[in-house]
């Protein structure tokens, strides 16, 4: 059976007369980008795909932890108390996912970024690797102790950040996010109102396509889970999933999930297959599936609930199977 969830605000802005759909694609932040939109039969739009991996390769020299030139990988070695003058978007995105990990009690929180390396998952002392060594309990309370003693702080005025010392920033769970709005954002500087834009699975929508009709696109679905698929209509929409199937390593018998716990230091182990969140902001929407990922299926859905948020958590059973728990923002959103 196929549900069908809908905005709550439908714009009545049709797509232009004769609409033709145009196709983009590339690659950044190790991942895939694409963007569909809607152009006027004969409009000249030669320069877009440039335009827009050039908005892309903007995000990655200010945030990206690969990159060790980056403004971010510049932070990351700063010398202790000393203050960083950030470029305005690095610190708004910044700015926001501090937002989220306070909100979310640092279920989440973009100063782990040292934990995320011990266990594998940066950019050095990789998990693939045949050296690879599980860090020891002491080494994750070292740095849970180093996060906890020392916090970041951010100063509006002058878009300053304190580096107060051994804080590694990774905005990893939030920038892919903020790349799908900027991109979105792009194409409405460009006279292109009506699009779908897509990094790495993450998607937002705007307007509607030339036939009237919105873009639809499906939630992630969970390998195994027989679930009743649901079709969102991404019209003024964004849609972010975070799924333990996504990177994960096993060692001795054990799995091990990309997505950390900043509270204890260690990857997730309950029970959820995914976490989808459905907002405006893709960049909210990428944010807030990692916090109540990490958060579960109980405490996530009591803070989704708190915070307006539209999310669905997909739980794995003891049986093998998957049931499925819809946060009310996004049930009122189903076409019954």
């Amino acid at each position: 059976m196929r549900r069908v969830l809908l905005p709550h605000d439908i714009s009545d802005d049709p797509a232009p007369e004769g609409g033709v759909i145009r196709e983009y694609a590339g690659h950044s932040m190790g991942t895939s980008w694409s963007v569909r939109l809607v152009a006027a039969p004969h409009a000249v739009c030669d320069h877009l795909r440039d335009g827009l991996q050039q908005q892309l390769d903007s995000i990655v020299d200010e945030m990206s932890h690969w990159e060790a030139e980056s403004d971010l990988g510049r932070f990351n070695r700063a010398a202790p108390d000393s203050w960083q003058v950030l470029p305005p978007a690095f610190f708004d995105v910044l700015s926001y996912a501090m937002e989220v990990a306070r909100a979310s009690g640092r279920a989440y929180d973009p100063c782990a970024g040292s934990l995320v390396n011990l266990w594998g998952f940066g950019p050095y002392g990789r998990f693939d690797q045949p050296d690879f060594v599980a860090p020891s309990a002491d080494e994750i309370a070292i740095a849970r102790s180093q996060l906890a003693a020392r916090p970041l702080i951010l100063q509006r005025d002058g878009r300053r950040a304190l580096q107060p010392g051994g804080v590694q920033l990774d905005l990893s769970a939030v920038a892919k996010g903020y790349s799908v709005d900027r991109l979105s954002y792009y194409l409405k500087t460009q006279g292109c109102a009506h699009h779908l834009v897509e990094v790495g699975g993450e998607l937002r929508g705007s307007g509607v396509k030339p036939d009237g009709q919105p873009w639809w696109v499906m939630l992630e679905q969970v390998a195994g889970a027989e679930m009743d698929e649901l079709v969102l209509a991404l019209h003024g929409l964004a849609v972010a999933t975070s799924g333990d199937y996504r990177r994960y390593f096993e060692m001795n018998g054990r799995r091990y999930s990309h997505t950390i716990d900043p509270r204890s230091g260690m990857p997730i182990a309950n029970d959820l297959a995914s976490v989808t969140v459905v907002h405006a902001q893709c960049m909210a929407a990428d944010a807030w599936s990692t916090a109540l990922t990490v958060l579960g299926a109980r405490d996530g859905l009591q803070l989704a609930e708190l915070q307006g948020l539209a999310a669905r958590f997909v739980v794995r059973r003891a049986d093998g199977g998957c049931s499925e728990h819809l946060s009310t923002h996004l049930r009122n959103m189903l076409d019954e």
